[in-house]
């Protein structure tokens, strides 16, 4: 590995408390397999760098017995979302791969627009002294990437790293990630017979084209007219698209352009206008950046859907008194709304989320952050996750359900 993650004695100390729970016979979910793993689905959220915390979480939920079913996720919530369900069949624990994966990774390449800019917006992260003077200095190379870019990386090497370590797994289209996806182990349910369905994949994403919360892989036939050959990480790469950090992610050529009241996009858009030959994805955060409630259910789950945070939300208010403050409240408020507003009407759901708040001590676009502080995020994701699960109570998460039933 390039980056040392699973070394060190904490972890090990970590390892040994996941793995004396499952050993306990702690209950988590009722959707089990023969080998005893419990299963639930997983939404991640998204974060940029922060989204290392991540596999931290997934690793030690992994070590306690626990297995993911269905997974969502946005922008770097995405990336890990795609990978688990690439690189492992279902119920195959996936966390040393992904972190194989993420330990040969130099993250700084991710950020592929000019030299120049990229030292810009480096030392613009860790606050360095003269930015005013790199303003001005690249005000020129800045200009002319907003204006006929609008974004100063075009994301190139985000999709190409995805989509070299999907073809690894001899997934090079939607159609092989979907027959992958379709191996399941054999599952049953801790108290009753009932019918199991299959696993789901939900990517998310902002198309400020039509103004739509996109949700890949269930809305693609709006953008493609062959979804079945489309690469998975055309839908990652859709949702990684920070404004103005990022090129906005380009559709060209949609199925039904010209059309108007299409039917499709009634149904999953509910736009009614002409169908434009040509949209613009950005970040998925930027509508849902926690879509928690993606696979909820108006019923007792046989499976819980577990939540992870990245960033600290709502513990204090943001100041507006500048422009540029005023601006990052404004995205703010767009990019945590619409969740939390589910979460306020299934105040239950705070039993499923875990909080990493990693935003508390790392910067999220940090991509050039050490092997070191890579590795501090990771354990901190880690030890959130296992906090969690220490904590967690399904029997009393389904009596809240069943009284909501009543």
């Amino acid at each position: 590995m390039g980056k040392d993650f699973l070394g060190g004695e904490e972890l090990t100390q970590l390892v040994a408390r996941a793995r004396a729970l499952k050993e306990s016979g702690k209950i988590f979910s009722d959707l089990i397999d023969e080998d005893g793993n419990q299963y639930v689905d997983l939404v991640q959220e998204g974060g940029g760098v922060l989204g290392i915390s991540l596999v931290g979480y997934t690793y030690i939920l992994e070590q306690a017995g626990i297995r993911f079913y269905s997974l969502a996720g946005t922008s770097a919530g995405a990336i890990s979302t795609l990978l688990m369900a690439s690189l492992e069949n279902v119920g195959k624990p996936v966390s040393v791969k992904l972190l194989q994966i993420l330990a040969d990774k130099n993250l700084f390449d991710l950020v592929d627009g000019p030299r120049g800019i990229k030292r810009f917006l480096q030392n613009r992260i860790e606050g360095k002294a003269g930015f005013l003077i790199s303003v001005l200095w690249h005000s020129c190379s800045i200009y002319f990437l907003l204006k006929n870019k609008l974004g100063l990386n075009p994301g190139d090497n985000l999709k190409e790293w995805l989509s070299f370590h999907l073809n690894e797994e001899g997934i090079c289209t939607y159609k092989d990630l979907k027959a992958k996806r379709s191996i399941l182990p054999e599952l049953h349910h801790r108290k009753i017979n009932s019918k199991i369905v299959a696993p789901k994949l939900a990517i998310v994403t902002s198309e400020v084209s039509t103004h739509t919360k996109v949700e890949f892989p269930k809305m693609a036939h709006l953008y493609w007219q062959n979804v079945s050959e489309v690469s998975p990480s055309e839908f990652v790469r859709a949702s990684m698209s920070i404004p103005v950090f990022f090129e906005p992610y380009m559709k060209n050529n949609l199925p039904h352009q010209g059309e108007i009241l299409n039917k499709q996009w009634i149904t999953h858009a509910g736009y009614y206008g002409e169908v434009p030959k040509t949209v613009k994805f950005v970040d998925g955060g930027l509508l849902s950046n926690f879509p928690i409630n993606i696979f909820h259910l108006d019923r007792i789950p046989s499976h819980p859907t577990f939540g992870v945070r990245l960033s600290t939300h709502r513990k204090n208010y943001s100041k507006t008194s500048g422009f540029f403050s005023y601006t990052w409240a404004i995205i703010s408020t767009m990019r945590q709304i619409h969740d939390y507003d589910f979460i306020l009407k299934n105040p239950d759901y705070r039993k499923l989320i875990c909080h990493i708040d990693a935003n508390e001590h790392f910067n999220w676009l940090n991509f050039n952050m050490s092997a070191q502080r890579q590795k501090e995020l990771f354990l901190l994701g880690a030890k959130k996750g296992l906090a969690f699960l220490e904590n967690f109570d399904w029997e009393a998460y389904k009596e809240i359900r069943r009284q909501k039933t009543l």
